[in-house]
């Protein structure tokens, strides 16, 4: 059968990157629903921030008790873990370039330390914004614009040093499908965790997946972190959102 040859697009050439540095970590999952009344009571009184931006500060904010969910495995110079000073989110971000959809890694450094409302604008920028105009997009560009070599050389070096690894990987991954319809994402980076979230149920649970690499933490632990989770963001984020005040009315003229 006779078809017709097509170029890789820039976009898809990234994913072709991912997927290759992704095939060596060991991943498991774990998968729990969470019960999120108090959270959904608080956005419904408030101006609410976008899911993605809730969990990635919710998730940071467990991580900066849990100094395992800021460690990354990392090869050079030997075998070892190297522990972050504090979360690098990394956000999966749809977009369409060119007329193609495509997806975009958009990092977040410290979210725990930023208001819910810079994270979401964080990631609503990396949404609507040129490429040029976002630093980590024009960086993950330069970088796939590379010739074969050098770009397996720079991935190398990302990869495998623990202080680069935070700088371009982060130490979690937030990424899911719901605003599309829902479904349970069982996305695949270089780790070291990735969170992924679905449609809040009529129950008012949202169903939640954590995958981590093996190497650096166990199940157990991350049973804590899924319990952790659900009573960070039916309080601390809970909180955060009714502080912000309500809703802004708008005016009707007569």
């Amino acid at each position: 059968m006779r078809g017709t040859p097509k170029p890789i697009s820039l976009p898809r050439r990234l994913i072709c990157d991912l997927m290759r540095a992704s095939m060596d970590v060991p991943f498991v999952s774990l998968s729990r629903s969470l019960a999120i009344r108090p959270l959904l009571e608080a956005r419904a009184s408030a101006a609410p921030a976008g899911w993605a931006a809730t969990f990635v500060k919710a998730f940071a904010l467990v991580a900066r008790d849990e100094p395992i969910l800021r460690t990354v495995y990392a090869k050079w110079p030997w075998p070892t873990f190297y522990e972050l000073p504090h979360s690098v989110a990394s956000v999966a971000i749809a977009r369409v370039e060119d007329g193609e959809e495509c997806v975009m890694p958009q990092r977040i450094a410290a979210p725990e330390a930023m208001a819910l409302a810079a994270v979401d604008a964080e990631i609503r920028h990396g949404k609507t914004a040129p490429i040029a105009d976002v630093p980590m997009f024009r960086k993950i560009m330069r970088a796939t614009r590379l010739p074969l070599p050098l770009r397996r050389l720079s991935w190398a070096i990302g990869l495998n040093f623990g202080r680069q690894r935070g700088n371009w990987f982060g130490s979690f991954a937030v990424s899911s499908v719901a605003a599309y319809g829902g479904g349970e994402l069982h996305p695949i980076t270089p780790g070291p965790f990735i969170v992924s979230y679905g449609l809040v149920e009529p129950d008012q649970t949202i169903h939640v997946v954590i995958r981590w690499d093996h190497r650096v933490t166990d199940a157990a632990p991350i049973a804590r972190v899924l319990t952790r989770l659900e009573q960070v963001l039916n309080t601390e984020i809970a909180a955060e959102l009714r502080a912000a005040g309500s809703k802004p009315i708008r005016v009707v003229g007569t």
